[in-house]
């Protein structure tokens, strides 16, 4: 049975908005990525080229940055908290 073929996500926004955050907190690549055990080329390459994160560097660097996933997944939602059931 082949498999079907699931489009790849673009992280190219994701990837401004880690650069974006590590900027305005003076953080250079070595720093990051000496702290989250990654080569600074994978981060680079992350910020600059969109590439993929494997979901533990996305899941710290989202955390780290307390960057809200919802505006990449859903850019089309309203993001404004509301007290409507879901």
């Amino acid at each position: 049975m082949a498999k079907r073929p699931v489009p790849l996500y673009d992280f190219a926004a994701f990837g401004q908005a880690i650069k974006a955050a590590r900027t305005a907190r003076k953080e250079s690549l070595k720093d990051v990525s000496d702290a989250m055990n990654i080569s600074p080329r994978y981060l680079t390459n992350i910020e600059n080229k969109g590439q993929q994160p494997s979901l533990q560097i996305f899941y710290a660097l989202v955390t780290r940055y307390n960057i809200s996933v919802d505006k990449f997944f859903f850019p089309n939602r309203d993001t404004e908290k509301s007290t409507q059931r879901r």
